[in-house]
Order: C-alpha cells, then structure tokens, then sequence
C-alpha cells in the first residue's frame, strides 16, 4: 500500500466532503421544503400513501430514508427503482405521493420509473442536485440536494452528493415529525427494542 499517496486521497476526500457540506447546509432554506411538506400532507388527508425510490446509489439512500420517516410519523414504503417497471408500481394506487433521489435527474432507468409511477396516476417529489433536469420538471414539488465536488479520487463516485440527499430528507423528516405532533411515549411506542425505546426521566 502506497500510504503517502492514499493519506493524500483521505485527507482530500474529508476536506472536500466537510466544505460541499458547510455549502450545502448555508443555502438550506426551509421554505423550500413546504411544498414537498404539503404534497405529503394533503395525500396523507385524503388516505394516500408515500413511497420513495432512487436509482443506484440512491436507492440506498432511498431505503434509509423510508425506514426514517416512518419511525418519525411518516409511514414510508420504499419502491424499488428499476423493479418498478416490472410490477412493483402494483404497490401504487391513484394520488400516492413518491419522493424520487437523482443527483442528475437525468437518467434513462429514473426517467423509465418515474413515467411509470405518473401513469399510475401518483403525485412525485424530486430531490436532485439539478434543479433544471428532467425529473425537477415532472415534479410537484423538488428539493434541491447538490454539491459542486464530490470528494475522493476521479471526483465521479457519489459521497457528497449523498450527504446532501440525507441532510435534504433528513430536514423535511423533521418538519413533517414536528408537524405531526410526535411525543416521547409515542416515539417508544415504536421503538420498542435498544437503548431508543426507553424514556428517559425527564420524558416520563
């Protein structure tokens, strides 16, 4: 192992990763995030329901993201992206919402599901670090989640813009937890195992 050249690449990659961050949560506005808010809210009213998908990389984010907001108060069922258009999409019905992650927002396996979920007659979010792409523009409401660099060697694999999309859905999860009124007892309520299903003295 070359340690010299791979300390370089480390310390470039935590320099790079730490500043898109800073950049990224300095522009965070929290009106942009109502619209998405209100998308959600309004088809939770009418007895809809939220899914979430991504492509690659982001699918995992995608995951993480609809086991979070469903312990936040936002019952949240992940869409496999490219499974979509080979049945999954029989998980949708008329007026469901679905938050879709693309850092470009442009490719052909995102713009394939994200037709078949429309079609379906479901209402989509886009978190994207494009806001001029095709998914923004099939959008009812977007989330801007972009960086400038990505950090690491060949500055191509996604690692900041991953961050972003977290931090991004992580604000909406919790304005839609205050929204949604979540107390400790209800939060252990589902959190019955490990340390976070335990009140602590001043919640009890």
């Amino acid at each position: 192992m070359d340690h010299e050249l791979c300390k370089a690449a480390f310390e470039q990659f935590t320099n790079t990763a730490l500043e898109q961050v800073r950049q990224f949560a300095a522009q965070m506005d929290y009106t942009q995030y109502l619209p998405a808010a209100q998308v959600i809210l309004d088809a939770q009213a009418q007895g809809n329901r939220i899914h979430i998908t991504g492509i690659g990389k982001p699918s995992h984010v995608a995951n993480y993201m609809a086991s979070l907001l469903s312990s936040t108060g936002t019952p949240t069922y992940f869409l496999h992206g490219t499974e979509a258009v080979h049945g999954s999409c029989g998980q949708l019905v008329p007026g469901d919402v679905v938050i879709c992650i693309s850092n470009s927002g442009e490719t052909a396996e995102l713009k394939a599901t994200v037709t078949a979920i429309r079609r379906n007659g479901c209402r989509v979010i886009a978190v994207t670090g494009n806001p001029d792409s095709w998914l923004n523009q099939q959008a009812e409401a977007s989330i801007f989640a972009g960086v400038r660099e990505e950090g690491g060697p060949l500055n191509r694999a996604p690692r900041a813009s991953i961050l972003a999309e977290c931090m991004a859905l992580q604000a909406l999860s919790v304005i839609l937890q205050v929204n949604r009124g979540i107390d400790p007892k209800q939060y252990v309520m589902w959190h019955p195992g490990g340390t976070l299903g335990h009140l602590r003295e001043n919640e009890k």
